[in-house]
């Protein structure tokens, strides 16, 4: 349930209702947007009155929210949410572009990627220390090592680092990281998402293979019911029957999280495809459909990469792909 506050309500007015919400079992959630202020009512509001709650004063309208996830609802916040990382951020006006290696190699290697996709126009460094991986006999990742170079990278170049953690007893690894990214694979682990929720880093969770966005968004309820609302999700793509593709790009969910939810979203064209020469398309058309940004594989050597080579594209080929986005991104601006 939500109730929308007339514009002009002031702070002690919120804080009367809110307190008044609260003595009835209720947690509360208030979001001041750009017009009106909502509270969002969580909890069991079957015995709440809404009547009651729409005859006061400074209550324009009532509503019964019937979606199961409420904070990540647009409704509940009616404003898109824009997530701060380092010196940059995620939503708005602002494009976000995480480029680097699906895995750490070594630290040479990822200094090296990360001088270059910085001089191309990325926003940030994305780079694999712990590699979930199908078969037990592929690279794992360096693991502490491996985020002690992203580390390293970062001091270089100033860009905040991505990296994805696989279970909750890393944390402590994860303290300097800028934002922690949730695999499609760890998309459904909700413990993980519990002990997230208690953190206040930016999570980039990512929309598992085989899972619908309402499934996405109520994944994204577990960290927000923890108190952590700093929440981009990515969209890599789904499994269909289609082969040629590593998995089934679904652009439709940009424009359809945009109504379901007030969190950003970003696109990952390189798992969604898993070929090099298909992820500049589908950047350009993740720019064209309202993406918030892009997350893009890049290797020095792709050929001799240790994870993901046939998808990654080399520092020319991510350079060329900014300058298109960005040609793409004017052309919205000016429409």
């Amino acid at each position: 349930m939500i109730a929308v506050l007339k514009s002009g309500t002031n702070d002690k007015q919120i804080d009367n209702l809110s307190s008044w919400l609260k003595a009835q079992g209720l947690d509360v959630h208030i979001s001041k947007g750009s017009e009106h202020t909502v509270i969002g009512l969580i909890g069991d509001t079957s015995k709440v009155d809404a009547e009651l709650i729409e005859s006061l004063e400074i209550v324009e309208s009532v509503k019964r929210i019937s979606e199961p996830f409420k904070s990540a609802n647009r409704k509940f916040h009616p404003d898109d949410s824009i997530i701060q990382v380092g010196n940059t951020s995620v939503g708005g006006n602002t494009f976000a572009i995480m480029a680097g290696p699906c895995s750490v190699e070594s630290e040479e290697q990822v200094m090296e990627i990360a001088k270059a996709v910085k001089k191309a126009g990325a926003t940030m460094l994305r780079g694999g220390a712990f590699k979930p991986r199908t078969s037990p006999y592929d690279f794992q990742g360096l693991k502490a090592d491996g985020i002690e170079f992203l580390l390293e990278a970062k001091k270089e170049t100033g860009l905040p680092i991505v990296t994805e953690i696989m279970n909750a007893n890393h944390l402590s690894l994860f303290e300097d990281v800028d934002v922690i990214q949730v695999g499609a694979r760890n998309m459904q682990n909700f413990e993980l998402l519990k002990e997230l929720g208690k953190t206040n880093k930016p999570i980039l969770l990512k929309r598992g293979l085989a899972n619908t966005l309402k499934e996405l968004l109520m994944s994204a309820e577990y960290i927000m019911a923890g108190g952590n609302e700093n929440i981009i999700l990515c969209e890599r793509g789904i499994r269909t029957f289609e082969t040629y593709t590593r998995n089934t790009l679904d652009l439709s969910a940009v424009p359809m999280l945009r109504e379901l939810t007030h969190l950003p979203v970003i696109i990952d064209p390189s798992h969604a495809t898993g070929v090099a020469r298909l992820v500049k398309p589908m950047a350009l058309a993740a720019a064209a459909c309202g993406a918030d940004g892009l997350m893009i594989e890049v290797h020095n050597d792709p050929v001799h990469a240790l994870c993901d080579g046939a998808q990654s594209l080399t520092p020319d080929a991510f350079a060329d792909v900014t300058h298109s986005v960005k040609k793409v991104l004017k052309a919205l601006s000016e429409d």
